[in-house]
């Protein structure tokens, strides 16, 4: 996946409000850009990082920068706009970079289904056989290359869970996919530390069928790639 447009290094000032944050670019000017994500975006917003924007060409829009990449610690490379996870597996499956994923005839997005959701992936074999596959953006590194979700208590992610847990009671495949959005993880396991509930639902849901994937993506300042599966590894609680 390319990204729109050229991206614009700058220097991190604030984020605030949850959508907006303050960037000083390379000729000293800061301008207000929109944050494209509603999470907590914990240690992905350390100050003065080095950020990278798109800029829209579009004259209704009224902040015509977009927040797209923060570097984090000095070394790695993250994204932050949750707009893209979905249509980065989504092309992943389309080019059958998924092995996990590959063999269905039909792939649509954003199909309804559980009670007032919509699944991101909705996978339908010539036979018939779906698969539903729900598409989570991983950016929090701690330590060790583990990556953590969610970086925020959820109950929109746990409902999620239990609502593919549904599915497969109803007979479908259903899976979680973490797109890991951040170079510096090499694994992912559920923040029990942050979220107990959505943990202690990670392990339920698994015994009663919910399959649970983990890809890495490659990151610069051009486009961005879903690599290779990283392993997923149960929750811990103190």
């Amino acid at each position: 996946m390319k990204f729109p447009t050229p991206l614009i290094e700058g220097k991190l000032i604030k984020r605030y409000k949850r959508f907006l944050s303050d960037i000083q670019l390379p000729n000293g000017d800061v301008v207000v850009a929109h944050c494209p994500n509603t999470g907590s975006m914990k240690r992905c917003q350390q100050d003065g990082a080095r950020v990278w924007l798109s800029k829209s060409n579009n004259p209704k829009r009224k902040l015509p920068y977009t927040w797209e990449l923060v570097e984090v610690d000095e070394k790695y490379l993250a994204c932050i706009n949750t707009g893209y996870p979905n249509k980065l597996v989504g092309e992943a499956i389309a080019n059958d970079v998924i092995k996990e994923l590959s063999g269905y005839a039909e792939q649509k997005a954003e199909v309804k289904y559980g009670e007032k959701s919509r699944i991101d992936w909705l996978l339908t074999g010539e036979d018939g056989r779906k698969c539903y596959v729900e598409v989570k953006n991983v950016t929090l590194l701690e330590e060790d290359g583990r990556g953590y979700f969610p970086d925020a208590v959820t109950e929109r992610g746990r409902k999620h869970f239990y609502e593919l847990a549904k599915m497969v009671e109803e007979g479908y495949r259903a899976v979680m996919f973490f797109c890991v959005s951040h170079t510096g993880i090499d694994s992912v396991t559920p923040a029990a530390h942050i979220d107990e509930k959505y943990a202690k639902a990670f392990e339920e849901v698994i015994a009663r069928g919910v399959e649970v994937l983990a890809y890495n993506v490659t990151i610069n300042q051009n486009e961005m790639t879903v690599l290779a599966r990283v392993p997923v590894l149960m929750p811990v609680f103190d």
